[in-house]
């Protein structure tokens, strides 16, 4: 065949032939069958069946989701868990953003403190919650003597409904603040130096400084380290089951501690699933407010928002 007549029979219209990709693309596509679809369809497929352990599902229909606006445990995990949240986002991030104007600055020994402070973030939950678990202790613990020295009076810290949720949050940012500190810093190590040196020759002051050339230029990145932060906090489970288990009473009792607590100390799995469900909702509904925010939030050339 000449190639003249190869290039007609290559533009004739064919029959549809499966793409030659399918043997690589088909094992990724059971792998996510397997590992995410099935379980969420199964979960759903719980969800509308009273079924608790040691006994057979009996299908309810959507009784189980009725259910939850009655719960008053629920609505009130729900509210704990949107307080959480909101303050172990907006303390990290303020701390971070400091820590990181700080760590920009050129000092002796900038890069060991660097080092030092971010080690809370490597550390395991469950060994910070020991840890901070002691510190909270009323009569033995350092942060009680620490006031004391101060003549501030004990407080009673993770023991007491009204200062339960601002302790744990105290820990979550001690936890994380490194983490806002080490994207802000990528950020502020991008902004080119012309602009702090026309600053300076301006007579700008260093609070001028940041607030009109920091802080703009650098607020992707705080956008990033937000939308980080509140998936995280959201989701958070080990810190607040290793030192209070939801108390005292249900004062800490976020969605995950009680859905911990109605699968696996209720034993009624089927309710359990509806809570999952609802949360998972919830969660995608956050997550895709967060993405719209950031479609509609333009940043130009000098940072400014629009």
């Amino acid at each position: 065949m000449s190639p003249a007549q190869t290039e007609a029979a290559a533009r004739e219209p064919n029959g549809w032939r499966p793409p030659s990709y399918w043997p690589f693309v088909l094992p990724a596509l059971l792998v996510v069958l397997a590992i995410i679809i099935f379980p969420w369809a199964y979960t759903i497929w719980m969800s509308l069946h009273e079924w608790k352990v040691g006994s057979a599902p009996t299908f309810i229909g959507l009784s189980n989701y009725i259910r939850l606006p009655s719960d008053i445990r629920f609505i009130e995990a729900i509210g704990h868990t949107l307080v959480y949240s909101a303050l172990s986002v907006a303390l990290p991030l303020i701390f971070g953003t400091f820590a990181a104007v700080v760590f920009h600055t050129k000092f002796p020994m900038r890069g060991f403190l660097r080092g030092l402070f971010i080690m809370p973030m490597m550390a395991t939950p469950v060994a910070i919650a020991l840890v901070w678990t002691m510190m909270f202790h009323p009569q033995l613990g350092i942060l009680n003597y620490l006031l004391s020295l101060v003549g501030v009076p004990p407080q009673l810290w993770v023991f007491h409904p009204a200062t339960v949720i601002p302790s744990l949050v105290m820990v979550e940012t001690w936890q994380w603040t490194p983490l806002v500190m080490l994207i802000v810093l990528g950020g502020l190590a991008s902004i080119p130096t012309e602009p702090y040196e026309s600053a300076l020759i301006d007579g700008a002051t260093r609070w001028q400084t940041f607030r009109y050339i920091s802080l703009p230029l650098i607020a992707p990145f705080l956008f990033i380290a937000s939308m980080i932060r509140m998936i995280d906090a959201v989701k958070s489970f080990d810190i607040i089951f290793a030192i209070t288990q939801g108390g005292p009473g249900n004062a800490s009792e976020t969605i995950n501690v009680y859905l911990y607590s109605v699968a696996f100390v209720y034993y009624d799995v089927g309710y359990a699933s509806a809570i999952v469900v609802v949360f998972f909702a919830l969660i995608v509904a956050l997550a895709g407010a967060l993405l719209w925010l950031r479609r509609r939030t333009h940043w130009n050339d000098g940072g400014d928002v629009r």
